[in-house]
């Protein structure tokens, strides 16, 4: 006897009873977004695996088949999703599946769970007991150092290898279910590694990592594209990303629930970047735009950069915020009234397609007209095509850039105080990506095509070492 939920699916989507629900089609995506954040080999919570077909039908630590072919009032993953009483067990720490989804799981459940995924989009199994091996070192899209300095983490296929700090050794993987990796970022306490990660065209997740056990501590889906531009507010509590949706998105660095959703980008958002008292988020975009966020209400508040046409030559790629301990005041126009206050800002280093870094005043000082960019503070000598990466050094007053065209790349540093770059490094011939600074400013990790980490000499420019980026 079918569930009165799908009767009136069926009721109102007559076409779903032309042919049987595809897993791979219908099912799949709605298992991935909503439950394969907790149920994966990094994280089987129950014991419990959804990341494939074959391991639906296990048992987890109930003792019941999850699902029993052609019999969903048996099979223990209806027990978990159906709404009783205006909720569901699961989606453990999200909203329950709607009327349609549930419906479509026990349709496919009834005509017998049939696997109809394509040979060509099986995957091998990548675990922690199965771990990525290499034939080539995998291209580097992303580095951050912890905040003692005594790590570097890199990116790489379905995984993130810790390097010591001088990029000479891998001290651990943290393997997980994304294929890709676009983002790091250490929290301030240097606790918790979050990945902005996904698979491209099917899901996106965030991973927050305990460093120091090298464990999956939480895994959040999000989106059907990898998530990009992964921040951390001053105080550890949330996390910031960026989307292929056009959003801007945050989370509760905990929980995992989503606290911030702000769609005003017109393109994907690629970076992202907490102010330092954490009110706000910046976020750059290829919509040719920085905009800002304000965390509490979780609502837009202005264009950073101008929006005049033309004004910005491509896309933005990269931001930082400056580091900086100067106490600096602005004078902010007061909706009402017109009064001005006083209020602390921040200074905001954005860059991208037209190879330009240019530092901006996070907050509006005067009204905006058309035509204006009145809250660039200073335009930066160009490096050859588009940035990528860019990063102040732990005071904020050199910043380091890396960039890539037709088969080239370039890494330079920058005195922020001065327009013209300070150094360009040594044996940087390749496309680069990925570029991060040691703790003590001596230093400065960079990667791209090629696979290796490349370690130069901050004031020189000279090339200390380069280590490809493979676990042994």
């Amino acid at each position: 006897m079918r569930s009165l939920a799908t009767l009136l699916l069926l009721s109102t989507v007559p076409a779903l009873c032309a042919e049987p629900v595809s897993y791979y089609k219908t099912i799949r995506p709605i298992i991935q977004q909503h439950c394969q954040g907790c149920h994966q080999p990094a994280r089987s919570q129950g014991g419990y695996l959804v990341t494939n077909v074959e391991s639906l039908f296990q048992t987890g630590d109930s003792g019941k088949p999850g699902v029993v072919a052609g019999k969903p009032e048996v099979s223990y993953l209806m027990d978990e999703i159906r709404i009783t009483g205006g909720k569901s067990e699961m989606p453990k720490n999200g909203p329950a599946l709607d009327v349609k989804q549930i419906a479509l799981i026990e349709t496919w459940i009834r005509e017998g769970a049939t696997n109809d995924t394509p040979a060509s989009a099986k995957l091998k199994l990548i675990d922690t007991d199965h771990p990525p091996v290499y034939a080539n070192s995998p291209v580097i899209s992303a580095l951050a150092f912890s905040p003692n300095g005594e790590l570097l983490a890199v990116s790489g296929y379905h995984e993130v290898l810790l390097f010591n700090a001088d990029a000479t050794q891998v001290v651990g993987r943290l393997i997980g279910l994304s294929e890709r990796v676009q983002s790091l970022a250490f929290s301030p306490d240097g606790k918790t590694l979050a990945v902005a990660a996904g698979d491209a065209g099917r899901f996106g997740e965030v991973q927050l990592w305990d460093v120091a056990k090298k464990k999956l501590r939480n895994s959040v889906p999000v989106t059907f594209d990898t998530v990009y531009g992964v921040s951390w507010s001053p105080d550890g509590s949330t996390v910031a990303f960026g989307c292929g949706d056009n959003t801007v998105r945050a989370i509760d660095a905990k929980t995992g629930k989503q606290t911030v959703q702000m769609g005003t980008h017109g393109d994907w958002v690629l970076g992202t970047a907490f102010s330092r008292d954490g009110l706000h988020i910046a976020s750059v975009s290829r919509d040719m735009s920085a905009k800002l966020t304000e965390v509490a209400g979780a609502r837009f508040i202005d264009n950073v950069t101008s929006i005049t046409p033309g004004a910005l030559k491509g896309g933005l790629m990269a931001i930082d915020v400056r580091p900086t301990t100067d106490k600096k005041t602005t004078r902010v126009p007061d909706d009402e009234g017109g009064r001005f206050q006083e209020k602390n800002y921040d200074e905001l280093l954005v860059a991208g397609s037209d190879g330009v870094p240019r530092l901006y005043k996070m907050h509006r000082e005067k009204k905006r007209e058309i035509g204006d960019d009145s809250n660039l503070i200073r335009k930066y000598q160009a490096v050859q095509g588009r940035i990528s990466g860019a990063k102040f050094d732990a005071d904020g007053k050199r910043f380091a850039v890396v960039s890539s065209l037709d088969g080239k790349g370039e890494l330079a540093v920058y005195t922020t105080a001065a327009e013209k770059k300070a150094v360009t490094c040594d044996g940087v011939t390749l496309p680069m990506y990925a570029v991060a600074w040691a703790r003590d400013g001596k230093t400065i990790a960079s990667g791209g095509y090629d696979g290796r980490v490349m370690i130069h000499d901050a004031a020189t420019g000279k090339l200390l070492r380069s280590t490809p980026a493979l676990p042994k």
